[in-house]
């Protein structure tokens, strides 16, 4: 049976982080697996996570199943931490929602929605963009196109290239897919008036966008994070939102996450609802409990979400600390090269604007790691290793 099949390589970013752990080398800098780290290098638990997880042992009854669309509590608060308690869709009941296996079941299950309902459908992807991203929705049977995005020499979005190719090539009900917040890989991000214009775009043109909200609270806050996905919700009548639970609660793990989908009426929601616990049945059958537990334990009380936000800012302002060091450290070892980019992009993410060449030299020379388009990792960097890092990436240059 097994016999015609070939053996897949391994995924670059998790082949990257093997060899990683066999190097030798004592000054080795890990800036390719997209975590979150520590100043000496860890991934952490959250101090508020570990206080819902003691209130979930002491007072957890039960481990059976519960149910297709989640933990409704999860359900509820994740969909006003994305949109505002306020929100005209939450009012007139129109989002369905559903707790996922993290943002990569949240991505998959929207694509097989749209695959029932449009087989083949053409879902517009920016270039670049998360390379799971091309497998969740293509092994679902949508049709990819890309739109351009992200400009290497002036190293800034083509905002105007991406609007006029969806205006020109984009047809009505055309899927658009954006990243909300902290783009990945590139960290360059659409401002209020990009996004504003982007909604009207898709308004206009008939196409749903489909917003991928991974790193809510690591770019400028946990609501300024939000615009492009309230912006749109303002603006369009169906949209998609798939969020992750791994990076702003560390919850990498416990595979948390949530989709959103927004419907012209609570009539269309509820069909909407119906359908999604259908396809997650013949997927996962049920959610994983625990880690939807503690977001809602967190969320569900006014000491630890202040705790819980105070930790997403220390994370958020580390990451934003390490991107001007970098650019101070960088611009001094690397004469005539301008790195003031990486302090004007957002997130855990940043291409250094290198050849795959110099990415192949700075591992096997220096030990440093970082995916081949050069897109590295801020989070892993720290006082102990950015000179070092900055030293290494002249030589190479």
């Amino acid at each position: 049976m097994f016999e015609q099949l070939n053996i897949i390589p391994q995924d670059p970013i998790l082949s990257l982080m093997m060899e990683f752990q066999n190097d030798s080398n004592p000054n080795k800098v890990d800036l390719g697996v997209g975590v979150y780290k520590t100043p000496t290098g860890e991934t952490p638990v959250l101090t508020s996570v570990k206080t819902a997880e003691e209130y979930r042992w002491r007072n957890e009854a039960t481990k059976s199943y519960i149910g297709g669309p989640g933990n409704a509590d999860f359900n509820r608060l994740m969909r006003e931490l994305a949109l505002g308690k306020d929100h005209t869709v939450l009012a007139e009941q129109r989002v369905a929602s559903i707790q996922a296996p993290g943002g990569c079941g949240s991505l998959r299950l929207g694509a097989e929605l749209i695959n029932r309902v449009k087989p083949g459908n053409k879902i517009w992807m920016s270039n670049p963009t998360w390379a799971n991203h091309v497998p969740l929705f293509g092994e679902a049977g949508l049709e990819i196109a890309e739109y351009p995005y992200y400009d290497r020499e002036n190293c800034s979005v083509r905002f105007a290239e991406m609007c006029q190719t969806l205006e020109q090539e984009a047809q009505a009900g055309d899927i658009v897919l954006l990243h909300a917040c902290c783009h990945n890989p590139c960290g360059a991000d659409l401002n209020a008036e990009q996004w504003q214009t982007m909604a009207e775009l898709c308004k206009n043109k008939g196409l749903v966008p489909f917003l991928d909200m991974a790193y809510q609270g690591f770019g400028s806050g946990l609501v300024e994070d939000t615009i492009g996905v309230r912006t749109m919700a303002d603006t369009v009548e169906e949209m998609f939102v798939a969020i992750s639970c791994s990076k702003n609660f560390g919850l990498y793990r416990e595979r948390i996450g949530l989709l959103m989908v927004i419907a012209k009426d609570s009539h269309a929601a509820d069909a909407v609802s119906s359908q999604l616990i259908n396809l997650a049945r013949g997927i996962w059958s049920m959610p994983p409990a625990h880690g939807a537990a503690l977001v809602a334990t967190i969320l569900g009380s006014d000491e630890l979400t202040t705790q819980w936000e105070a930790e997403v800012k220390e994370m958020r302002d580390r990451i934003n600390g390490l991107r001007s060091q970098a650019v101070s450290k960088l611009n001094a070892a690397c004469h005539g090269v301008d790195f003031s980019f990486i302090e004007k992009e957002f997130g855990m993410f940043s291409f250094l604007g290198i050849s795959p060449e110099q990415v192949a030299k700075l591992k096997a020379e220096y030990g440093i790691y970082m995916v081949s388009s050069s897109r590295i990792n801020v989070a892993g960097l720290n006082d102990s290793n950015l000179d070092y890092f900055a030293d290494s990436v002249a030589k190479v240059l």
